[in-house]
């Protein structure tokens, strides 16, 4: 695992230079092939990437985190190495696909197990495997960038059930399982720091406590399952948490916050209020009371005070949910689905949203009454809302993450310009 994780910082110092580059990605090369022998790429599957809208705008599908880690993360685990991914062209920059004379295509949006990984691993060149009409994975010497279900090989079937991330509303229905999961993967062989005598548990499950995490006068219920604190994560007292539960690294959980299960907080979030079954990927804020459950909110959003949001219908019915793919309202065949929203999306204060709503990347919510169920893309507004200008939209990008000292480098803003286009080319 070190010549793994050192190979991931050369990635990322790949971005400097094509040479350099080109250098990083045979020395990354070099270790995969050293310790393994084969070259592992997870490729986005073009109907499930559109169906994941508007949370693969600025993220290959392999990016989404449901449980406490990505895709790719459980991925690496189960491979027991680096893995690059395929991608569109406008995040390959920042996502490098890496190829070899021996190169495995896999399904980014499915869940490893040991079995698929076991059957995965006994391709032959030219073989693909699939389970029906779902392509898992793919060996060849051959590269490919696109178009894999064109790719000419061997058909092999897959007997045994699947799992992964298919619509937008997977992303939290699946979360408390992969919490569960995960937790075994991420705590495996590692001791829990104490946890101070101020905190309160209830339960047989485990709290595990990461180092640099500050955990004062919290009520724990752990008797479905456990409760991840990842480093540097500081919970307020008078907060209460009931498992699966994950805050992840530099999380921040608000003086008497009531959190329900199979929630996740992504690196450096911020929560307060009432939260059930939500996912957070990261850099987000709800800092303040409001509910907000069975939701998926991606990085740089932040929800007024006072947000609400419905996750069930008044007459119980199915929750019908914007699809990107058919452009109109499907049946999720839910009865709980509350919100989808995309990155550097805000709301104002108060800010009420209805049943099954999906908001775009980019915009800014406020008005009174309920919101549109769907909100598209760089929009302003509330049930009448207009285009948000595009320089505006950037100069809040820039001045959120640089709060969070991270640049919105060139390679951020090629992807912001791109994103712009495609959302006024799949949304209007």
């Amino acid at each position: 695992m070190f010549f793994v994780k050192y190979g991931e910082l050369f990635l990322i110092f790949c971005r400097t230079g094509m040479i350099f580059a080109y250098f990083c990605s045979k020395q990354i090369i070099f270790f995969r092939q050293f310790f393994t022998g084969m070259n592992y790429l997870l490729f986005d599957p073009i109907d499930i990437r559109e169906n994941l809208l508007p949370l693969t705008y600025f993220r290959p599908v392999s990016e989404i985190r449901s449980g406490i880690l990505t895709l790719k993360e459980k991925w690496e685990h189960f491979l027991q190495t680096g893995v690059s991914v395929i991608t569109e062209s406008y995040l390959q920059e920042k996502f490098p696909a890496i190829y070899t004379d021996d190169n495995i295509y896999i399904n980014a949006s499915l869940f490893p197990d040991n079995e698929l990984v076991n059957e995965i691993s006994k391709l032959k060149s030219g073989e693909k495997l699939y389970k029906q009409n779902i392509l898992l994975a793919f060996r060849s010497d051959k590269i490919y960038r696109k178009n894999l279900f064109d790719a000419e090989g061997i058909r092999k079937n897959y007997g045994k059930q699947i799992d992964g991330i298919f619509n937008v509303y997977d992303v939290f229905l699946k979360n408390a399982g992969q919490i569960i999961k995960d937790f075994n993967i991420v705590t495996n062989g590692k001791k829990s720091l104490p946890l101070p005598a101020s905190n309160t548990v209830i339960g047989k499950h485990p709290v595990f406590i990461e180092p640099g995490a500050k955990v004062e006068a919290v009520i724990f219920n752990t008797e479905q399952a456990p409760v991840y604190v990842g480093k540097n994560v500081v919970i307020l007292e008078g907060s209460m948490i009931r498992g699966p539960f994950a805050a992840l690294e530099g999380s921040v959980v608000k003086m008497g916050a009531k959190i329900y299960g199979g929630t996740t907080l992504g690196p450096a979030s911020k929560v307060g209020g009432e939260i059930k079954n939500v996912v957070f990927f990261g850099n987000a804020n709800k800092g303040h009371d409001g509910y907000l459950g069975d939701s998926v909110i991606s990085e740089w959003c932040n929800l007024g005070a006072g947000t609400n949001n419905s996750n069930l219908k008044n007459n119980y019915s199915n929750v019908k949910l914007w699809n990107y793919p058919e452009k109109k309202f499907i049946d999720t065949g839910l009865q709980f689905c509350g919100m989808i929203m995309g990155d550097h999306s805000k709301c104002g204060i108060d800010t009420m949203f209805n049943t099954g709503t999906v908001v775009g990347v980019s915009s800014n919510i406020f008005g009174g009454g309920y919101q549109p169920k769907f909100f598209p893309s760089f929009k302003w507004g509330g049930q009448e809302f207009t285009d948000y200008q595009f320089d505006k939209a950037m100069e809040v990008a820039t001045s959120v993450m640089k709060r969070r000292k991270i640049n919105f480098d060139k390679t951020e803003q090629k992807i912001f310009k791109q994103v712009y286009k495609l959302s006024k080319s799949k949304e209007n």
